[in-house]
């Protein structure tokens, strides 16, 4: 797989005009004019670099890590360095909006370097862009305007620190309009919920548990389409628990069903739900019922 060191080799590749900056590149076409478009189709390629892009792209899919991406007008979306990108030739790109790509270099020293990597939307799959409403595309454009006039104008020592505050105001509000986007979203979110309930028990039904063990929530998101960083964060949102909290919440569960036959022992029990080490699965059980599975059982008996 190609992979892409500096800013200037990734859009020579790309077949796009070489940067003002060494690590930075502002492509905009927000009024008249339009967007250069990359090369029609690649192979999977990697690079150092971030991207953030509106309206790139209104036909076909773009391949980022192991999801497509399906764009539609009016989406913001962010691409992380060493992700994985690949398209086709059927795609077809917007010749309005913008496209910012700079290098992860380029934030060496500044408060943003370490910020930015607190972003999930850097992670965050297809049908996970950021949907923007017209107000707030307005909101977006007027930061990327002053970037691109700091951009275009011949630069100084104050430059590159008026253009990351810009990059982070940005960044900022795209956080701001995602949370706005969650709380919209409840149906959905609710949705996702029980498709992951749902995963769980197609898993446990296969019998895959004894045979692989517990699945990992990187596992579950890939079945639901979704980056495991999304399930988490949507899960989060609208219920409180996180997607780890959430399996372990249906392990216990099932667990209560398991320890009602007294033939088994608490070793047993742990096994068939997948756990490799009982003491492991006990302490989980202690810690959400506030019991032990013994504990459990005898108080179940009693009862």
């Amino acid at each position: 797989m190609q992979h892409f060191k500096t800013l200037s080799s990734y859009l020579e590749y790309l077949e796009l005009p070489r940067p003002e900056h060494p690590m930075l590149s502002v492509f905009t076409a927000m009024g008249e004019g339009f967007l250069p478009c990359p090369k029609e189709s690649s192979p999977p390629i990697t690079n150092d670099c971030y991207s953030i892009s509106f309206k790139k792209i209104v036909k076909g899919d773009l391949n980022y890590g192991r999801t497509k991406y399906d764009f539609t007008n009016g989406t913001l979306f962010f691409i992380a360095p060493r992700q994985v990108l690949q398209w086709e030739d059927n795609i077809v790109f917007e010749q309005k909006g913008f496209s910012i790509n700079f290098h992860e270099d380029f934030l060496k020293g500044s408060e943003l370097a370490n910020q930015i990597k607190k972003y999930g939307f850097f992670s965050y799959s297809a049908n996970e862009a950021l949907h923007l409403s017209p107000k707030e595309e307005k909101q977006i454009e007027s930061i990327v305007e002053n970037i691109d006039i700091e951009y275009q104008n011949n630069q100084d020592e104050f430059s590159k620190e008026i253009i990351i505050s810009q990059l982070s105001t940005l960044l900022k509000y795209a956080n701001r309009f995602y949370e706005r986007q969650f709380l919209n979203r409840k149906e959905l979110s609710n949705d996702l919920l029980g498709r992951f309930n749902r995963q769980l028990e197609v898993y446990f039904d296969s019998g895959k548990l004894q045979e692989n063990g517990i699945p990992s929530i990187e596992q579950i998101a890939e079945k639901l389409s979704v980056s495991q960083r999304y399930l988490s964060d949507t899960l989060k949102k609208e219920t409180g628990k996180t997607s780890t909290e959430h399996l372990q919440l249906y392990l216990i569960d099932e667990a209560k069903n398991i320890l009602l036959d007294p033939k088994k022992t608490i070793s047993e029990v742990a096994y068939e739900l997948g756990f490799e080490y009982p003491p492991y699965f006990s302490r989980l059980f202690k810690k959400k019922e506030g019991i032990s599975p013994t504990e459990y059982r005898e108080k179940y008996k009693m009862n």
